[in-house]
């Protein structure tokens, strides 16, 4: 104790000052340890643990944590527990959290929820795995934040939203995590929507396409977005007629994946849109044995809590926000509230 009441008073004198700094210097720029410093110096490795301390509280060293966001572990294991899941990552975002938040914020948390999502890809991901992304912009943001995989082919899902059907951000991000882990790109060179079945059902059938398509069966590993049904920008609700949009209403539509239609109890919902789709198919998603949904961060938990419910996923990366909804305030009269389809069931 006297030695470190010592270091505290001393401190502002300039020959303290400058071994506190000098002490910093080496631990956290050249990151020594301490009984390096200490053997350095010619003091003990306590005296170095005071030094750092005074560092910090004299502003000599100025810790700055510059993410802002970060994994809550307890509210993810929480999340884990409800749902019958193996994997919750839930991100608790400093800014922009909740239904409040800003289309900027929202776009900005998206990049984090992506992040925490390719972190998770990263562990469970095996040599061998056939990887499978859909086009949302969480997988975009996912394979931005991907640096190392084993090796393992890439097939993209969804076809393209955009206009743009060389170099559209699904495109880009199937190859750019096939990159990653040196292994095969399978892109989905074809809009997701075509305007009737029969041209659909044509381009299916094209050698490039048919390639991709014959894999969606062999996927051992997926990461979807979640949504909302009638979002704004939702090329499947914005495709289909009024008279079916109020059908699948009135039978309680709630939540969008991979271009399916889910209900609130996390049924799937066949729409008159499948057939105009280049998409994984229904029985396809069920079948893969580990599928991690991605929401879009602060939207809300009505879609989320579908799919959670539909017994698809085995993980879900989430914000903080939208956990605590899901844990702690479901509705007490939804009849949904406690029902969890078992997987790969109807």
């Amino acid at each position: 104790m006297a030695e470190s009441a010592e270091v505290a008073a001393a401190l502002p004198a300039p020959i303290d000052t400058l071994l506190a700094a000098a002490v910093a210097r080496r631990f956290y720029l050249e990151h020594r340890s301490k009984v390096e410093i200490a053997k350095e110096f010619g003091i003990s490795r306590f005296k170095v643990a005071r030094l750092l301390d005074a560092a910090v509280a004299h502003d000599i060293v100025r810790i700055d944590i510059t993410v802002p966001a970060e994994i809550d572990v307890p509210l993810g294991r929480a999340l884990t527990e409800r749902f019958g899941l193996r994997h919750g990552i839930v991100v608790s975002l400093e800014r922009g959290e909740g239904g409040t938040a800003s289309p900027a914020d929202q776009r900005h948390n998206g990049r984090w929820l992506g992040t925490a999502a390719a972190r998770l890809l990263s562990e469970i991901a095996e040599e061998g795995d056939v990887l499978g992304l859909d086009g949302s912009h969480s997988v975009d943001a996912l394979s931005e934040a991907v640096t190392r995989l084993p090796l393992c082919d890439v097939v993209q899902l969804t076809g393209v939203h955009g206009r743009d059907l060389a170099r559209d951000a699904a495109i880009t991000a199937v190859h750019r995590m096939a990159a990653a882990g040196g292994g095969r790109a399978f892109p989905l060179h074809t809009p997701f929507l075509l305007p009737d079945a029969a041209t659909a059902a044509v381009l299916r059938s094209q050698p490039a396409t048919a390639e991709t398509l014959d894999r969606f069966g062999l996927v051992t590993k997926a990461v979807v977005g979640i949504g909302a049904w009638d979002a704004p920008h939702s090329p499947v609700y914005g495709a289909m007629s009024e008279r079916e949009r109020e059908t699948l209403r009135a039978a309680g539509a709630c939540a969008e994946v991979a271009g399916h239609v889910l209900d609130a109890v996390g049924r799937l919902m066949p729409t008159e849109v499948n057939a105009r789709t280049i998409a994984v198919g229904a029985a396809e998603l069920r079948g893969i044995a580990e599928l991690i949904g991605v929401t879009a961060g602060g939207r809300g938990t009505g879609a989320v809590r579908a799919v959670l419910r539909s017994g698809l996923l085995t993980g879900v990366v989430t914000d903080a926000a939208t956990a605590r909804r899901l844990l702690w305030h479901d509705d007490p009269d939804d009849p949904a509230r406690t029902a969890v389809a078992p997987r790969f069931t109807e």
